[in-house]
């Protein structure tokens, strides 16, 4: 049989793609993963998927991620007289760089095989392990800001997005590291809002990897508004960025959620505290107005 060719799915896409590989005809179909509103949505993730078929007839899958943080991809299979070394549907995180994610075989290798298979991905990791750090309110110290919509909001708080903080907040409005980490992703170059989900992909944002894995996301900024870039390191209290009114957006804000990625279609935000003026860790709530500590960084100290 000759099917020594190596697939390759180049899969720079929004948000995932379902590819649809039947290797007996050599066919390669896509289609974008459903829409999962507020994610990192209007930006394409960076990763690919290749084969390479070696002596015996099996064939090895890698992941290349070329992001600056982990990705979580679900992928499914149906096969003719072949067997993986993993059980399918099989989602796995894989770091930046290149990984090897898992083989198929033949059962017989006297006889023909095939195999179809879908992929999905998403930004994040699924193995993430949130901790209980308190996080710093993300605007200078000294000011105050009052909450517009939080847990669970019934505009637009729900499902993934169920654990955000809106921020009442004039365009333009410094925007203050809640936690430190890696600058991953950064968007800035939308200058257009409004009410409703098709603005969704005009979104400007600045996407951070903290130290237990999750990724702490801040939406809605100024064009031409962030003052970080992705590979940067900054500290909690860092200025990133100015508060804006692009993407689904209602008013001028900015929304705030700590994520972690479920599997490849999926991520869930967590619910955070926030240390507040009187160094109390708090949960934020909707129709609160809370002042940032002057001594933001005695507040960052008492975190460790």
């Amino acid at each position: 049989m000759k099917l020594l060719k190596p697939l390759e799915v180049n899969s720079k896409l929004n948000r995932g793609i379902f590819a649809l590989a039947i290797i007996s005809a050599g066919a390669i179909y896509f289609w974008p993963s459903p829409q999962i509103y507020g994610a990192v949505s209007g930006d394409r993730t960076a990763v690919r998927v290749t084969t390479e078929h070696v002596e015996g007839g099996s064939t090895h899958f890698f992941v290349h991620n070329f992001e600056l943080s982990e990705v979580t991809m679900t992928f499914d299979f149906s096969t003719v007289n072949l067997k993986g070394d993993v059980t399918f549907p099989y989602t796995a995180t894989f770091k930046p760089g290149d990984t090897e994610a898992f083989t198929l075989s033949p059962l017989d290798t006297n006889l023909e095989w095939q195999y179809a298979f879908t992929n999905y991905y998403k930004l994040g990791s699924s193995v993430a392990a949130p901790d209980d750090y308190i996080y710093s309110l993300p605007y200078a110290p000294g000011t105050t800001h009052k909450i517009t919509q939080g847990y669970d909001g019934k505009f637009s708080h729900q499902g993934s997005n169920k654990y955000a903080i809106d921020w009442q907040m004039p365009e333009g409005t410094p925007v203050y590291a809640a936690r430190g980490g890696l600058v991953v992703k950064v968007k800035q170059d939308s200058d257009r809002g409004g009410a409703s989900l098709k603005y969704d992909p005009y979104n400007n944002y600045v996407l951070i990897r903290h130290e237990d894995g999750t990724l702490g996301h801040y939406c809605h900024l100024q064009k031409g508004g962030v003052v970080v870039h992705p590979g940067e390191v900054v500290k909690a209290g860092q200025m990133i960025a100015h508060s804006g009114n692009t993407g689904f957006s209602s008013g001028a804000h900015l929304h705030f959620c700590v994520f972690i990625t479920k599997d490849g279609r999926e991520r869930a935000s967590i619910p955070v505290k926030f240390r507040d003026d009187r160094g109390d860790a708090v949960t934020l709530v909707e129709g609160g107005k809370y002042r940032a500590p002057e001594q933001v960084i005695k507040a960052i100290a008492s975190n460790h």
